[in-house]
């Protein structure tokens, strides 16, 4: 959430001298690469950063969240041809959130949940002591 709201103010920053859609590009690759670091490191519990993989599968779901928002705003303008900054804004930020929600699930889903099973499967079993009794088996 945090990313989407910072990527609304930042893609503001380029698109002072560049065009908007290539302004929302260089945004979007920015923010997933740090994003997908972030995820792998934290979100998900890899603990450590993400591979070639990782970033692949991100990037496949950063190019669908792009297409998404970029394709909002230019509904916005044919819609309203001089939409004010507010606007653009609200348009910018809704499709981001909406973007971000499904790029969330797919990495939780897809991207990250086939190390984490291949970590639980590769972790050995914590040891119980002797003589320990479950609270189940007390009951």
């Amino acid at each position: 959430m945090q990313a989407g709201v910072l990527s609304c103010l930042a893609v503001w920053l380029p698109v002072l001298t560049l065009p908007w859609a290539v302004s929302n590009a260089v945004v979007t690759v920015a923010s997933t690469l740090l994003c997908t670091e972030l995820h792998a490191r934290f979100t998900f519990g890899t603990g450590r950063r993400a591979g070639w993989r990782e970033h692949w599968q991100s990037a496949g779901s950063a190019a669908v969240a792009y297409l998404a928002t970029t394709a909002a705003v230019y509904v916005l303008h044919l819609a309203q041809p001089s939409p004010g900054l507010l606007s653009e804004q609200l348009v910018y930020l809704s499709a981001s959130g909406l973007a971000g929600l499904g790029r969330f699930l797919v990495l939780r889903l897809y991207v990250f949940a086939v190390r984490r099973s291949q970590q639980t499967a590769a972790r050995p079993p914590v040891p119980q002591p002797a003589g320990a009794v479950s609270l189940l088996a007390a009951a």
